[in-house]
């Protein structure tokens, strides 16, 4: 684990408060003051949550979460150092929510955070799905899981759509060993190893009412929520920003309608249906730009993306039928991976 440098003295300025102990921790004696700011400011928290705010466009609980996770293990950092035994916090966790509401990406932060705190040994995510873990025949899927649970070692292990896991109508299936592997790894090798599972809310509850087990060694449920109309178009500026576009005023206004009728389709995969939605915007535009009667441009011509740019999107055109198939979305729906 990494050694906490925070800034600690003793009340009476005797030796700073402080004593080296075997593992290379900085003991604490029990008349020491502990400054809880600086020891945030030593393991970068706030750096970390900033990212997270700058990456992800609201999940207010889903960030107070996050915080309340590190302010956790701070101060369970500082209770060792005063030798306040307690048993290690468990850090398995379930992330739930509809696909594209940012579970990939806390997982990335909540490893960058664990490692800065010092409760993984590397800053690293393998994400997996029952493919990775779960062999097609008897004595494959053994060797496979270890070899994940071996590469995951000493960081975080996200696995997606984890209830794939389990096909209870499939007695045959080799499911059920994968998760019991997972079982033993994760109370085993739980300060060496953080297992995420994720998936839709209801469907992880089913899982989990089949594997008592396994639900019993997940100590953080965190819910994702959909995002609401204004944080999608949120979301929309920002990904355009980052790649030097911006929209005209009235582009915006059809992006908001096209937001509006888009998440009432079949699908929707909330950030990652808008970011797939200016990607076509974009092929568009870039078309408009080429087959336009004049072929001068400005800056400002390559950065805007315009009203017709949005506006030919299929999901217009099927926007008053109820009964028909939006193919731009099911073609959205082919090109996304899951998480």
């Amino acid at each position: 684990m990494n050694q906490s440098r925070g800034a600690a003295k003793a009340k009476d300025g005797d030796d700073d408060g402080q004593s080296e102990e075997a593992d290379g921790e900085r003991r604490l004696d029990d008349d020491a003051t502990v400054d809880l700011k600086a020891e945030r400011a030593e393991y970068d928290i706030d750096g970390v949550l900033e990212r997270l705010d700058r990456e992800l466009v609201g999940l207010v609980p889903v960030k107070a979460r996050v915080q309340e996770i590190a302010s956790l293990l701070v101060v369970d950092r500082l209770r060792r150092r005063f030798q306040l035994e307690s048993t290690p916090p468990n850090l398995h966790m379930c992330f739930t929510g509809s696909p594209g509401t940012g579970k990939t990406t806390v997982a990335l932060r909540m490893a960058e955070l664990l490692h800065q705190i010092g409760y993984i040994r590397r800053n690293k995510v393998v994400s997996v799905t029952r493919d990775d873990l779960v062999g097609e025949y008897i004595g494959h899927t053994a060797p496979k899981t270890r070899e994940v649970l071996k590469r995951a070692m000493g960081g975080v292990l996200f696995i997606d759509e984890a209830y794939y896991l389990y096909r209870v109508e499939n007695e045959r299936d080799y499911g059920q060993e994968t998760i019991e592997i997972l079982l033993q790894a994760m109370e085993r090798d739980r300060e060496d190893l953080v297992v995420i599972l994720a998936g839709y809310a209801d469907r992880m509850d089913t899982f989990f009412k089949s594997n008592p087990g396994m639900s019993s060694r997940i100590a953080h449920h965190i819910d994702f929520p959909d995002y609401d109309a204004d944080e999608l178009l949120a979301i929309g500026k920002l990904m355009l920003s980052e790649q030097g576009y911006l929209f005209s005023e009235e582009a915006e206004e059809v992006f908001v309608a096209y937001l509006e009728r888009r998440r009432q389709q079949a699908n929707f995969a909330n950030a990652r249906s808008v970011r797939n939605a200016l990607e076509r915007a974009r092929l568009r535009h870039a078309d408009r730009l080429m087959s336009a009667a004049s072929s001068q441009v400005t800056k400002t011509d390559l950065m805007r993306i315009e009203a017709d740019d949005i506006r030919k999107s299929r999901v217009f055109d099927f926007a008053d039928s109820d009964n028909e198939t939006d193919s731009e979305s099911e073609t959205e729906s082919d090109s996304e991976t899951k998480g």
